[in-house]
């Protein structure tokens, strides 16, 4: 089936699940989030599949083993696309990101390489320029208060080395709009116009050469 967009009740659901995020609530309500939440993520993905990879949706249940939050349900649904994109849904709307979340050692020290060098440093400048052009915020999950232990801290691109991630990301609020198509649109527009970024990140950084780079 194409997709046709959220229906509002996937957003009361959020907007339930944040009043009340209890397994009896879950239970209560599971067939609105199979049905209103999840079988339209799974048709959004299927119609990106053939440009941006095969999509797989995150399981809907928090890590709490070390949190003092422990209420068992995330209060959105997050599906990565296979070509490096993140799709998101919750009671305040859509978003959506591409970039590298977390780096591990090797494509940290890569990155900060690159970033500190006149010609690719350069290069990542503009291709943040023009993804801000389009309305897109780039930023990072982690950003150190200093210069990391090497570098100047009056490095003329200081700002992007102190980050240790860099993402795409936008946010949509809740709107009519969110029950069609056209949420789709707002997707693949975003993919499109962050692309460079990704693009940056996939020849100056790459995927980790480490065995265990995440500790697993």
């Amino acid at each position: 089936m194409a997709f046709q967009g959220w229906p509002v009740e996937a957003l009361e659901f959020y907007e339930g699940l944040e009043v009340d995020n209890t397994k009896a609530y879950w239970t209560d309500h599971k067939a609105v989030y199979e049905d209103k939440v999840r079988a339209p993520m799974e048709a959004l993905l299927a119609d990106l599949a053939a440009e941006f990879g095969e999509g797989k949706i995150f399981r809907p249940y928090r890590d709490v083993r070390f949190s003092a939050d422990k209420s068992p349900y995330k209060t959105a649904m997050g599906a990565r696309l296979g070509g490096g994109g993140y799709v998101q849904l919750s009671s305040e709307g859509l978003a959506a990101g591409l970039g590298t979340y977390v780096m591990a050692k090797d494509q940290l020290e890569r990155f900060r390489q690159a970033v500190a060098d006149d010609r690719t440093g350069v290069e990542l400048e503009a291709v943040v320029e023009q993804v801000r052009g389009s309305g897109i915020e780039v930023t990072g999950r982690e950003v150190l208060k200093t210069a990391p232990r090497g570098y100047s801290k009056d490095h003329p691109r200081i700002e992007w080395l102190r980050h240790k991630s860099l993402i795409a990301w936008r946010e949509w609020s809740a709107g009519a709009w969110l029950g069609t198509s056209s949420a789709k649109d707002r997707i693949v527009d975003f993919l499109h116009q962050a692309r460079s970024l990704q693009d940056w990140l996939d020849t100056n950084v790459g995927d980790s050469e480490l065995e265990d780079a995440w500790g697993r």
